[in-house]
């Protein structure tokens, strides 16, 4: 994915997001204003180290991180089914987290905490190793063509990075509609020494997972959608 800013030469290549427009409705403006400086954190303006998840949501809780929540949808959903952790977004598109913000406020959800920026940036430089319970990363391009597979996401260096940052039994939570992306998650977690895959090749559809407008349109499209789940292991 190509980003938003300019990057020194020496700099990784893959980051988290693709450029997108950054105009809003009245509406996500307006949710943008009432949460955004209590809920919301930019990135590149967090201070250097950790953040400290328990402060910020003012209690002690697992936390789950999602990379890359869209416009909000599924996520709010997600979030207001699991009051008992505390959940954590990042994603570049302002428009899409304040569209997440306005459903979080319609669903009366207070376990919610939104990051804006590249989730590698937030994972590298302001995530402790073994301060998440699970990251999930749903539905995230696929770039199809052969020339652009370097710049999909879910690389070997992203996945040993996203592995140390999960606690011991924490998961990895992978999902695409896309049969060849697929194929290339399973072979990059499984070569991972820090995970283990929890079931044989492709984890059971949970039922807890809202139908993404993706997914939706992968079933329309007759394609399948895979999820994986891989849990942190300890190296003896």
């Amino acid at each position: 994915m190509t980003s938003s800013h300019q990057r020194p030469p020496h700099h990784r290549s893959v980051v988290s997001y693709v450029q997108r427009g950054e105009r809003m409705t009245v509406g996500q403006q307006r949710a943008w204003d009432r949460h955004w400086e209590r809920l919301g954190r930019e990135v590149k303006a967090l201070p250097a180290g950790p953040v400290h998840f328990d402060e910020w949501f003012g209690r002690e809780a697992p936390v789950v991180l999602e990379i890359g929540s869209g416009m909000g949808e599924t996520t709010a959903r997600l979030v207001a089914a699991a009051p008992d952790v505390n959940y954590v977004a990042v994603e570049v598109y302002k428009p899409g987290l304040a569209q997440l913000l306005l459903r979080a406020e319609a669903l009366d959800v207070t376990n919610l905490r939104v990051l804006r920026g590249d989730a590698v940036d937030l994972l590298t430089e302001h995530v402790e190793p073994g301060a998440l319970a699970e990251v999930r990363i749903y539905f995230p391009d696929p770039w199809p063509k052969k020339k652009h597979h370097k710049r999909r996401l879910v690389q070997p260096a992203f996945v040993h990075l996203v592995a140390t940052r999960l606690e011991p039994g924490g998961v990895l939570h992978l999902a695409t509609d896309w049969e060849e992306y697929a194929e290339q998650m399973l072979e990059v977690c499984s070569a991972e020494p820090l995970l283990r895959n929890r079931h044989d090749r492709w984890a059971p559809r949970p039922d807890w997972r809202p139908v993404t407008k993706f997914e939706q349109r992968a079933v329309e499209e007759d394609r399948v959608s895979h999820d994986l789940m891989f849990e942190r292991v300890e190296l003896t």
